[in-house]
């Protein structure tokens, strides 16, 4: 805007010289005096418009105002003789300067003008877009809050949603809309995640039921035994009471020491102490411990053939691993008749899978979706001696060494449980 308004300008500070140089050099009935008054009554006549005309000799001939400037401006006049035209600005002042060829000789005309129209317009359009802008700005900030506030409305509810949820009511789900915006999954996402809380939850509430349960029947027992003891005058039974009240500590023990493994295995294993673990000694030092246990164990170990000893080595915390593969061991052999199980070891390019299977009782197919659950039991399992955590424990503990663990079994054939992970 402002350069259209200066060529403006410019064009007729021009035009105005042009036309005064014109009529003083080829009109020979106007003279110095009436180019004057046609100049001052011009109809686009610039405010303090000024018009010099000068001959090659660097003489004035002529100036559009009373009192022209007795020092004639040389060096405007030779740039303009090597340039033919010069435009410049000064002080807001617009200057153009030209030679023109009249019929006889050469002149240069110079003219210079305020251009106070075209800057007021250029002054006022300013301040129009100056206002227009912030009347646009505040049109797209009110529109923008109200798309905005429209935009956001479904997370408001949202949030309103989230609040009405507790611990105790985690079956509240969100609206999950359309399905298909970003929202809408967001809400998906979160419904869950809250049920994997609410099972999370659950299986906390049952936690903490069975293992009171679990812990109260040692101890309700070892109470009766003791008050029988001291009520019985007959001296005759102790050994027998002593002996069951040890076998009651012994569980009770046992007991102590799954749940406490159980919470390790819960630890994230940066948090444990990793080492480099052969697993066929792995597997036999758990063999051995567990027949030291029970002698009246038999576990056959059976392996196909030696690979790399690389393939042999496992990244792992070794006294959790050996508590697991001891737990699945030992319910091959509790759970059948012969307290027989076979173990074998084999090998890929990834991984090392050990087998335990057994012929022993088997797991019914509607339980074998609940036995990792902590102290859930079979019912076909409820008449042998157990807490129901040794299974949980092994699958914790192998998913922390990324491995994982598949059972398959039929009733009164017996299980087999496929351990793989990862070697070197």
């Amino acid at each position: 805007m402002s350069n259209f308004r200066y060529e403006e300008s410019v064009a007729r500070i021009k035009a105005n010289a042009l036309t005064s140089v014109k009529l003083l050099s080829d009109v020979k009935e106007v003279n110095i005096d009436l180019l004057k008054i046609i100049d001052k009554n011009a109809v686009n006549l610039l405010p303090e418009e000024k018009i010099s005309i000068y001959n090659f000799e660097d003489q004035l001939l002529y100036c559009s105002v009373d009192n022209p400037p007795e020092i004639t401006n040389k060096d405007l006049l030779h740039r303009i003789k090597a340039e033919k035209e010069v435009q410049y600005t000064s002080n807001d002042r617009e200057t153009v300067g030209f030679i023109y060829e009249g019929k006889n000789e050469k002149f240069i005309a110079i003219a210079s003008a305020y251009d106070k129209t075209g800057f007021e317009k250029l002054d006022y359009l300013r301040k129009v877009y100056v206002i227009r802008f912030f009347i646009a700005l505040a049109i797209v900030v009110v529109i923008g809050l109200f798309f905005s506030k429209q935009a956001l409305s479904p997370l408001t509810d949202i949030v309103k949603q989230i609040d009405r949820i507790t611990a105790s009511n985690l079956k509240l789900k969100l609206n999950e809309g359309n399905q298909k915006d970003e929202i809408s999954q967001l809400a998906i996402k979160f419904n869950k995640m809250l049920e994997r809380l609410e099972d999370a939850f659950e299986m906390q509430r049952s936690f903490v039921s069975n293992a009171s349960h679990e812990l109260r029947t040692p101890l309700t027992t070892l109470t009766g035994q003791l008050e029988v003891a001291l009520m019985n005058k007959d001296k005759s039974e102790p050994w027998e009471v002593l002996k069951n009240l040890l076998d009651e500590i012994k569980q009770l023990n046992k007991l102590s020491n799954g749940l406490l493994e159980l919470a390790q295995a819960n630890l994230d294993i940066s948090e444990l102490k990793i080492a480099e673990v052969r697993v066929d000694e792995l597997v036999g030092s758990a063999r051995a411990e567990l027949l030291k246990r029970n002698r009246s164990y038999k576990l056959n170990l059976n392996i196909d053939e030696f690979p790399d000893e690389k393939w042999l080595t496992l990244l792992a915390n070794e006294q959790l691993l050996r508590t697991a593969l001891i737990n699945i061991m030992e319910n091959g052999c509790k759970y059948s008749e012969n307290t027989t199980s076979e173990i074998t070891l084999k090998f890929d390019l990834q991984n090392v899978i050990i087998t335990i299977s057994d012929k022993g009782i088997g797991i019914n197919k509607d339980d074998l979706h609940r036995i990792f659950e902590p102290f859930y039991r079979s019912k076909n399992a409820k008449n042998y001696k157990g807490h129901g955590i040794g299974l949980t424990l092994a699958k914790k503990i192998i998913y922390l060494h990324k491995g994982s663990l598949k059972i398959q079994s039929v009733v009164n054939q017996g299980t087999s449980v496929e351990i793989t992970i990862p070697h070197l």
